[in-house]
């Protein structure tokens, strides 16, 4: 074997010459998958001027530089993007949208509830008893950034959530978002802000393919216009991207922030 088999971190052969390039080849590695941290998953080319070090999850459909490795990570080091492939149980953190994702067997998941956290807020049973921090009963109303999930004994949960994200750069038809509505979600509104104004469409539809307006038509282009696409609650029975659809031409320029507002059950874990 010339490298390990999760991280393809490279070995030093026997008798190598130039031992420290392979050595430091690991450590870059190592600097950027450890602990990761990514500025966003969003992008679909490479930005125009990237710092050094910086690091992007890559959407499937991936162009430019980044061409031919999408649903990976690229790093921008020594001047040049550096291309790795994710292994499964890989945690990154997602600055852009202060999220922590995992990579699943089926891509990269969205860690709703981190494990651990130290702030909790509980109510025991019987709805008394409020309590924040250590000591807390089995029955738990769990408070994060973006959830609140309340948990039996047998952790079987109930999570009302907030997913975001920026869909920059608008251009065509439309855009499909990389966040999906989870697998048995059941989805109660979608909210959007145009923070960049729109260009090439006199407005905008948010929904999903096959019913572009689900959540809102004809939505405003400007800068500030919003809209609280609320509906009667839908089960979903597949992940499913969220879509912004083009009026009256095709998407020539513009960001749009959209939020999913969902529920999610999780079965008993014993």
């Amino acid at each position: 074997m010339s490298s390990t088999q999760r991280l393809g971190l490279p070995f030093i052969a026997s008798a190598q010459a130039q031992k420290h390039v392979t050595h430091n080849e690991a450590l870059f590695q190592l600097d950027q998958l450890v602990s990761c941290a990514v500025e966003s998953r969003s992008l679909s080319a490479p930005p125009a001027a990237p710092q050094a070090g910086v690091g992007y999850v890559l959407p499937d459909t991936a162009s430019g530089e980044w061409a031919g490795h999408g649903d990976g990570l690229a790093f921008y080091l020594d001047d040049a993007w550096v291309f790795t492939e994710p292994v499964a149980g890989q945690l990154v953190l997602i600055k852009d949208e202060s999220a922590l994702v995992v990579r699943t067997h089926t891509g990269w998941q969205r860690v709703s509830v981190p494990i651990g956290l130290a702030e909790v807020l509980s109510v025991g049973a019987g709805g008394s008893g409020l309590a924040v921090g250590d000591g807390l009963p089995e029955e738990q109303l769990h408070v994060f950034g973006n959830s609140i999930v309340s948990s039996g004994p047998s952790k079987a949960a109930s999570g009302f959530y907030v997913e975001e994200e920026l869909v920059s750069g608008l251009s065509g038809a439309f855009a499909d978002t990389v966040m999906t509505i989870p697998d048995r979600a059941i989805v109660l509104c979608v909210s959007t802000r145009t923070v960049g104004a729109v260009s090439g469409a006199s407005s905008y539809d948010c929904g999903i393919a096959g019913e572009r307006s689900k959540f809102g038509g004809m939505l405003g282009t400007s800068v500030g216009s919003t809209n609280a696409g609320v509906i009667g609650p839908q089960a979903f029975y597949a992940a499913t991207p969220l879509r912004l659809s083009a009026n009256g031409g095709d998407f020539s320029g513009g960001d749009v922030r959209v939020a999913l507002h969902y529920y999610r059950p999780a079965v008993p874990q014993t």
